[in-house]
Parts: C-alpha cells; structure tokens; sequence
C-alpha cells in the first residue's frame, strides 16, 4: 500500500468532508500544499507512504481503507459483473471499468451491490440469509460493543482459570438457577441443546464434544444475559423481511457466546504470541476449529486490530453454507462455489488433519502474492455422526510469513497454485479441470483442432 503508487483520492475527500475540513486546512495538518491535496483528491498524484503515516497519525484513519474497492472484489469483481451477458453489448472493456472504479468507487459499489441483490438472473433479491450475510459484511464482521460486554462479563467470570465448562455451568446455576443436564441421544433425537423452564434445566445432547458443549452454554448466558445489547445491533438493521432479522439476531448470539470463549484482549494476545497457531489456540480456549475460524474474521478493534483473516465453510459439492469476510479482502471465497483446485476438497478426505496451501487468483490483480489458506474438516453441528463440512481459513501471502502454519512453505508467487471463483465465473484459459464455460465469453470451435479443455472462448 505505501509503495507510492496508491491512488486514494475518493477515500481521502470522503475523510476530508467527514472532518469538515477545507483543503488548505487538510493538507495544513498533513504537511503538504493544497494544491497537491487536491491532485491526489483528483487521483492524478499517488499517496506517499509519508502522507498515509500523517492521515493515521492526525485522524481517526484506517489505512485499509484505501483498499475499499476490494470490497466488491476489486477491478475482477468489477469485470466479472460487468461480463453478464445483458452488458456484453455494449462493449464495456477492462480499461473503462479500471477508470471507473478509481474516480468512482461508490459508484462503483453501489452498482455491485445492485447486481447482487437482482442476481444474474434478474430476480428480487428477497433472500433473507442472503440478506443477513449483507448486514454481517456491513459491519465487516465486528461488533465492537459486544465485544466489550462479552469481555468484561468473562472477567467477571474468571473465564481464563480452570475449566471454562464447570464456570459457565456455575454462572448458569447461581445467577438464573439453571442445572445442566447432558441427554441420551433418543431423548433428543433432533436437537442440540433444549431450555426447558419448567425443570430449570439447561438440556444438552450426549452427542455433542466438549467445545461443542461449552458454546451453548455460553449461548444460553448470550440469550439470558445479553438479549438487550443483542437486540439493540439486531434492531438497527434495515431489513425488508422480519426472517432476515431474526437470522441476523441469530447470528449476533453466536457471535456473543465466541467472544466470551475467546475474549478479544486475551485471545488476541495468544494469537500474537503464538503466531496464529490454530491447533495451540484451539487447545487453548478450548474451543472447536470452526469456532475458532470464526473468532479470527472479527478482529478489528480500533487500536487493537488482529491479520485480516476470512472464513468459509464447504460442502463435498463446493458450495459455501458460511463465508466471512470480515477485513479479508478475499472476495473468492464469497462466490456461491469454489475451485476444484483448491485443496479445500481434498481436505474431506484426510481425516481432521489441517491442510496447508499456497493459492493464487488465476489472472488477477485483486491481491499479488495469493493467499495462505488453511483447512480441515469438521462434523457440522459439532455432534458425531452429523453431515461433514470443510473449514477454510485464508489470509493474504505478504501477512503469512511468520504464522505457524506457514513455517517451511515456500511464499514465492512462482509456487502459488492458481485457482478461480468457480468455472461459471473463472476467465481462466487452458485450464485442465474446466468443467463450465465462462459467462459472459464467446465460444470459439477450431474444426481443425481440438483443445485439451471442452471450452475455448475468446474475448467478452
């Protein structure tokens, strides 16, 4: 970001405006002239790594922010939107959209954000989960006032000594008069945990693991404790179907019982000091991988910030059933299915044990250097004999190199493995494992020839 070649004008005026300062004021405090603030504005002069420094030292600015378009998946994200056949003819190219983005990137995403909602296929966008996925990425993941209270009420529970499950049992039984009793699986054949009031009994499934335990019974302090606070961040969002609140507030309760399991000073401490080694921290807050994935999209504190990770979770078909984003700018791993190259599919069949890869986007500009990803598979419900998924997590190659799991790895870009957003979307050429053609490219056929894909296709 600060190798002097960073265009951020629009980032910047929208800070200027937001603190109601002129330019000559602005660049007073900056240290630079008016004039060249305004040509940076204009996105004619690149910001320095000096300039950056100054806008984080005088404000309240997060330097990622300049990075904004890669909310909607950057220039890629852009062209790939742009390939649906109902704009192919008007011959769009990648030069017009790359001005576009740069001299208006809210423009910009408020175009990305319209196609989504329609859809390809120029449906409502009516879905409430995808919906609820959309408020989740509004606030990139972080909900910095439960945070807060799940931290103090951890400290109030002395959840870093001795055995986190007896604590949560003791808050259960001394503050809401609530036993915990552990179940046979036929007594409840299709549930994981049951609030029974009139036993005052919190009812917990034999089938579910210790980590799998202890979430829902902080789950059930979130919903006893904290149903206000939840339901103030729940209320405030601007949803068209009353279902789509509902799994958004299903969602902040979750996100409330992970942040008392891991509070956020505490465990991002141990991330630091361990160098994000996903099997100690597991070990450590006694939590499951998925578990653990999650709480890794949401560290974003201001002043306190953790690596940008994202988190998806797949299925044997590819499809994404979770995909967080948070900081991340992975916008791959939000597509509705993944590559066949990436060793997320391999990792069904090993067995629980983490799989490391080095992957790259095949013919992008969104990140240089690719993405460190890690996977395992996980039972679902956290209950054996449940449905089996994958779990990813990822972060950008440039900010992997003194993790734990990438000790040993070669992070050249030569040693990536190239991967797309799925075949219906990957511009990819010759690759072996195509099994789609691109939308939005024309099928080319050589009489005299045949290639080693079933798909050849030129330009959009």
């Amino acid at each position: 970001m600060a190798d002097g070649n960073v265009r951020a004008g629009p980032a910047i005026r929208r800070l200027r405006k937001r603190e109601k300062l002129s330019q000559a004021a602005m660049a007073g405090r900056l240290s630079i002239s008016p004039s060249y603030l305004n040509l940076i504005e204009r996105n004619q002069r690149p910001v320095s790594a000096r300039v950056i420094m100054a806008l984080v030292e005088q404000f309240d600015f997060d330097p990622r922010s300049i990075r904004e378009d890669e909310s909607i998946g950057g220039l890629d994200g852009l062209v790939r939107r742009f390939a649906d056949e109902r704009f192919v003819d008007l011959g769009i190219d990648r030069e017009e959209l790359d001005e576009f983005l740069a001299t208006a990137p809210h423009a910009a995403a408020a175009f990305a954000r319209l196609y989504d909602n329609v859809g390809p296929g120029g449906d409502p966008g009516d879905d409430p989960l995808a919906a609820s996925r959309q408020e989740i990425e509004r606030w990139r993941n972080h909900f910095a006032d439960l945070d807060h209270a799940a931290e103090e009420l951890a400290d109030e529970m002395r959840l870093s000594r001795g055995d986190i499950g007896l604590a949560l049992t003791e808050r259960l039984r001394e503050r809401h008069q609530l036993s915990v009793r552990i179940l046979p699986q036929e007594v409840l054949p299709d549930s994981l945990s049951r609030l029974d009031l009139h036993a005052r009994q919190v009812q917990l499934s034999e089938m579910l693991g210790p980590a799998s335990r202890n979430f829902q019974l902080a789950l059930q302090i979130a919903q006893l404790e904290k149903r206000d606070e939840i339901m103030a961040v729940a209320q405030g969002a601007q949803f068209k179907d009353e279902a789509a609140r509902a799994l958004f507030k299903r969602y902040l309760d979750g996100y409330f019982a992970a942040a008392l399991l891991m509070p956020y000073g505490r465990f991002l401490r141990a991330c630091e000091a361990t160098g994000y080694d996903l099997p100690v921290l597991e070990r450590r807050f006694s939590v499951s991988f998925e578990q653990l994935a999650h709480r890794l999209t949401t560290l974003q504190r201001v002043g306190q910030r953790g690596l940008p990770f994202f988190m998806v979770r797949l299925d044997r078909a590819g499809q994404f059933s979770k995909s967080f984003m948070g900081a991340s700018t992975a916008r791959f791993a939000g597509e509705d299915v993944s590559c066949p190259l990436w060793d997320a599919h391999r990792a069904f069949e090993r067995g629980g044990e983490l799989v490391v890869q080095y992957v790259s986007l095949a013919d992008s500009s969104e990140v240089q250097g690719g993405w460190l990803t890690m996977m395992r598979s996980v039972e679902g419900s956290g209950a054996a004999g449940s449905a089996r998924f994958v779990i990813a997590v990822g972060i950008e190659a440039v900010l992997a190199s003194e993790l734990a799991q990438a000790r040993g790895l070669s992070l050249r870009s030569a040693n990536a493995q190239p991967i797309g957003p799925g075949c219906a979307r990957c511009h990819r050429e010759s690759c072996p494992q195509r099994s789609l053609p691109p939308r939005g490219r024309k099928l080319q056929f050589d009489r005299m020839r045949r290639g080693t894909t079933p798909f050849e296709f030129g330009d959009p």
